[in-house]
């Protein structure tokens, strides 16, 4: 079977510094040691002790950073150019993920998270999937606006 799902993004352009933007959400996440996270959240015996394990790894705005990739340095490989910088967070909260996947199971596909920094001639480009929007209340988060 083959379902379409419309997924939006939201992006916002800013003229502050592509070093400062980037801080400003690296300060926002949670960044445990993934081989203890994942030791951890795989041998919990209980949900109790799952919950436990995943809240050890938050931020107080209850997101936890899974993966940082630097897709600006492969390009820049390429090109021999010190542009352009695209950082790519991979971030989100499993619980929450547990929560949306019994109202939509297949939000388990979306989560975690991919939010996109990008440095442009215009200014610095961060996206994000729009319906983490609707979940900002749930992950006790701020504005995602306070980044840029």
């Amino acid at each position: 079977m083959i379902r379409n799902i419309e997924i939006e993004r939201f992006s916002l352009t800013s003229s502050k510094p592509f070093d400062e933007v980037v801080a400003a959400i690296d300060a926002t996440i949670g960044h445990p040691d993934m081989a203890e996270f994942g030791k951890s959240t795989h041998e919990a015996r209980s949900f109790a002790e799952l919950k436990s394990a995943v809240e050890k790894g938050l931020s107080e705005a209850g997101l936890v950073l899974f993966m940082q990739l630097d897709h600006g340095a492969v390009v820049r490989k390429e090109t021999g150019h010190d542009t352009p910088r695209i950082i790519r967070f991979v971030i989100g909260n499993p619980l929450i993920m547990m929560e949306m996947a019994k109202h939509v199971p297949d939000a388990r596909s979306y989560a975690p998270v991919t939010v996109l920094v990008d440095e442009r001639a215009d200014g610095v480009q961060t996206g994000w999937p729009a319906f983490w929007l609707l979940t900002k209340t749930q992950m006790r988060w701020r504005s995602p606006g306070v980044w840029i």
